[in-house]
């Protein structure tokens, strides 16, 4: 069955990019309804974007919406796997600013919120996009890859110079609650190079290094505590991209790979799915099929061992 949250949960943060303090609220909605963002700040035009692949503007340091009044709202990611992740299928999100907070860098306190209200079931089931043919773009040096599969898998492989992050490389099915306990405490990640230049041009001015992202530099990790896991830079990678195919707009069935690829170019995989006829169908999930959806077999016992 389709499900929604139990009952309305607030968080307020900083966002990353703009480093404006914003507050966004979750609301129950109902079957059918799918996920979408109010943008309470702003009247006198359209203020709701669909959290939908086809409303996503390119961009290589986070996924942006807009919608056709130009109202928009960026640095969705983490909040849209959070939703997929929970298994949360129709949401209402009020947002009072233009960027989702970035919180402590990572999807962990948006599961968290969730777990803690709960899910509700709604009688009607669910309803999916099954992956019939394989899909595949390249671009610059990066590839992402959706292919057939009987559940939504991740497959994932970065390769830095930095030594302190190197090559890593990591596969998982995303169903029995495993995005909260291997990925949804990964946070973002960038070198130290990187930052500075990002805050000489006025990005980035949200970002406070061991607080809401792990900063490198070569071989050494400059955040205070250092990492979460050891391949945390490849498990947030995966993250990213559960929240950028979660714009699918129904739960993937499918398996993704990506090979340094990033929102762009999962954003770009999506276009090319939905506009290759016959790659992919809707299809109307039993229970053994929606209990292999993301999501699926998540307690909340399991959360506060991982977020």
């Amino acid at each position: 069955m389709q499900t929604t949250i139990k009952s309305s949960v607030t968080f307020r943060g900083k966002g990353l990019h703009s480093g404006a303090s914003a507050r966004i609220t979750i609301f129950p909605a109902s079957a059918e309804h799918g996920i979408w963002f109010k943008r309470v700040d702003v009247i006198g035009k359209d203020n709701l974007v669909p959290a939908r692949w086809d409303v996503a503007e390119h961009s290589p340091l986070c996924t942006k919406l807009i919608n056709e009044a130009g109202v928009s709202v960026s640095t969705v990611e983490h909040l849209m796997a959070a939703l997929a992740g929970c298994g949360v299928h129709n949401a209402l999100i009020e947002i009072d600013g233009p960027e989702v907070p970035i919180l402590d860098g990572s999807a962990a306190p948006f599961v968290r919120g969730i777990m803690q209200r709960g899910l509700q079931r709604l009688n009607v089931p669910v309803r999916a996009f099954e992956v019939v043919e394989e899909v595949s773009v390249t671009h610059n040096g990066a590839t992402a890859t959706i292919s057939p599969s009987e559940e939504m898998g991740i497959e994932f492989h970065i390769d830095f110079e930095d030594a302190a992050i190197g090559k890593q490389s990591k596969r998982l099915n995303m169903a029995n609650g495993s995005f909260a306990r291997e990925l949804c405490d990964s946070r973002t990640f960038c070198r130290k190079a990187d930052v500075e230049a990002m805050q000489a041009n006025g990005l980035a001015l949200g970002g406070a290094p061991g607080v809401n992202a792990v900063v490198f530099d070569g071989g050494h990790v400059v955040s205070p505590g250092g990492l979460r896991h050891r391949d945390e830079p490849v498990r947030h990678k995966m993250l990213d991209a559960l929240g950028d195919l979660a714009l699918a707009g129904a739960p993937l069935i499918g398996h993704y790979t990506g090979d340094k690829a990033g929102h762009t170019l999962t954003n770009m995989l999506l276009r090319k799915l939905f506009a290759t006829p016959g790659a992919v169908r809707m299809v109307t999930c039993d229970d053994a099929r929606t209990a292999r959806l993301p999501g699926a077999g998540l307690h909340w016992s399991e959360v506060p061992r991982v977020a």
